[in-house]
Order: structure tokens, then sequence, then C-alpha cells
């Protein structure tokens, strides 16, 4: 694999993964052995974003066929990856792929012939990413202005833990910094899973200027005139162009929209469900309550601990996602450009 993809590479006959459950805390990679390892760490979160899940779930099928690559091992590994998660359609797409490139083949040839779709989608994904960031980066030079930073706000992470490359959201600030902009991203924490967090640690990395808010605190940033622009990721969209990503996007679109501020969604086009014709109909993954009744970090002696902010009893509404509708969506920003979501149908294949 290549080296500008340090979430996922592949080791011999097995796959190693960057434990996102442990950051920003701790750096800890995980090798992933067989089917059940793989469908393990997406269910788990140990790898996230649509994206990131894509690929794995594509090297998930690698390792399941590995000893056996008949046709029902071959169902078994897409039936059971197919299961993890609900909502990333890049997730269906990625084994729709790995299904069309293996069932014609004789079992014999089909192991190898899935580490090299798997080793493709990578690095297809990887390019993508490049190309998102620079139309995007094209999307925020207008925004600019002399003598002070340009202020972005983001949701969630969609940087390159989420991705085989620079990421989604994040590549067109990456883009933007790389071309000597002065920029600053406001990073909302993103509850329950404060994935912000992870956005946070990759700007720090880069040296990028950002400040970690609470999510509540968006929509006062946006009417005190300290945000120019707001750009997001992306699980699934719709064929009409409306967004499902993590939860709490939905109202920073909304708030964007009150005050007269651009909001980009940045996603590549596998990104797209065609088969999907609006939001409602993009099922929504419901988690765990208490992913949202503890808490994790680090004590004062350095250990990860959880602490209980709720009662175990406690009724709990977890949603993972929301939904944007495209009518609060500026634009789309994918690896041909910046799309009306209202004109996705040019980007459907025959």
């Amino acid at each position: 694999m290549s080296e500008s993809c340090p979430t996922l590479r592949r080791d011999g006959d097995q796959v190693v993964i960057l434990d996102q459950t442990r950051l920003p805390h701790e750096e800890h990679y995980v090798h992933l052995h067989d089917l059940d390892s793989a469908a393990t760490a997406i269910r788990d979160m140990q790898v996230r974003g649509a994206p990131l899940i894509g690929a794995t779930a594509a090297f998930g099928v690698a390792l399941a066929l590995h000893h056996a690559a008949d046709d029902d091992a071959l169902h078994l590994a897409l039936d059971v990856l197919r299961a993890t998660r609900p909502t990333a359609v890049n997730l269906h797409w990625a084994l729709d792929r790995m299904r069309a490139a293996l069932a014609p083949l004789p079992p014999s040839a089909r192991s190898a012939a899935a580490w090299a779709e798997a080793e493709a989608i990578q690095r297809d994904d990887a390019a993508a990413n490049g190309r998102i960031g620079n139309h995007g980066l094209a999307a925020l030079r207008p925004l600019a202005t002399t003598g002070r930073p340009l202020q972005l706000m983001t949701h969630c992470n969609a940087g390159w833990l989420a991705t085989c490359g620079h990421g989604t959201a994040l590549a067109p600030i990456y883009a933007a910094h790389d071309a000597g902009m002065d920029i600053h991203v406001w990073v909302s924490e993103t509850r329950p899973r404060n994935q912000g967090l992870l956005t946070a640690w990759e700007l720090a990395r880069a040296g990028i200027p950002h400040t970690l808010i609470a999510d509540n605190a968006a929509g006062w940033l946006m009417a005190a005139g300290r945000v120019d622009a707001v750009i997001v990721g992306a699980d699934r969209i719709a064929a009409n162009g409306d967004t499902a990503n993590k939860v709490g996007t939905y109202l920073k679109a909304l708030a964007a929209r009150a005050h007269g501020l651009p909001f980009y969604v940045a996603a590549p086009r596998s990104t797209i469900d065609f088969a999907c014709p609006d939001g409602p109909a993009i099922p929504i993954e419901e988690r765990a309550g208490d992913e949202f009744r503890l808490i994790h970090g680090i004590d004062g002696q350095g250990r990860l601990q959880s602490t209980r902010i709720a009662g175990a009893d406690a009724a709990i509404c977890n949603p993972a996602f929301d939904v944007t509708p495209a009518a609060l969506v500026t634009g789309i920003i994918c690896e041909f450009g910046i799309m009306p979501p209202d004109a996705l149908a040019s980007l459907q294949t025959p």
C-alpha cells in the first residue's frame, strides 16, 4: 500500500489499521487477519468515515477469501460485511464492486483478484481526494479577504483518518494551507463520539490554525460574523442531493442558511446513492446508548478512562447521522467538480 494512507495498509496476508477508537490519546495499530476481525473493525468504529469503511470492507473480502474462495465463501463475506453499518453507502458500493470483479472468476483466481481490487479501490479513493481538494480550493479562494484569515467551519472528521488520501471536507483545507492561504478552522466536538477531536488532532499535525468548539457554539459564531463558510463530509448522498452526515450537520446547515453563508458538502462520487431517491429513504443508524451515557478521556495519571455521565437506565436516543436537505447545500464538491445538488444525475453511469 502507498505510504500516503496511514489508516489502512496491507501487510502480507493481513491488513493493518489505525485504531481510531484510541485517538486522539494513543496511536495504536491493529492487525486484521480474517473476515470477523474486519467486520468488527467497521462495526466498532476502529475504522470510520465512509470512504475508509468502503476500502476496509474491500480488504475484508480479500481476507475472507484467502483460505476459501468458492461461491459460498464469497457470498458469506459480502453478507457479513454488508450488515456492519447501514448508513455509509461507500460500504455497499465497495462490496458491489468486489462482487462484480470476483463473481465471474473461478475460485482459484479470486484471492489474488480480491487483493488487487481492494488496492485499486484504495488508490481510486486517494486520487478522488486529491481532486476534491483542488476543486474545493477553487471555491475557497474567492471567499478570502486580505487582512484576516479565511474562517472555515467543519463538523465530525472528514480528513485523512476517514479516507485513503487527504480526506473529503478537509482536502480543500489542506489544499488551501499548502497554497499559502491564511485560514483558520472552527472544529466542533461532534458529540457523542467526539470525532471533532480527531479533526483537531489532524490539523494540529499539519500546522493548520484551528479552534475546538462545543457543538452548540456553532450557530452563535456564525451569527457573530466569525465564520465565512462551512464544509462537511457525507456518508450518503441521495439522488436529489439530500445528504446524510454525522448528527449535528443539519443544525449547522440551518444556521449557515440563516446567516447567508455557503454550506459545502465534500464527498466522492461513490458516496452518491442513485438508487436512493431522497433523504427520507436514507437508513439512519441508531447506535448504543452507552456512547451517550459514557465519556472517555485521560485521567490525572495519563490513563484512558471511561466516566458515566448518565444513569445506566437513562433512556437514550442516539442517531449516528442526520439528513441535510439539498435546498440547504450550496454545492457538492466531488472529484468531477462542484455540483449543484439538483444536478447529480449527470454523474450517474449508464
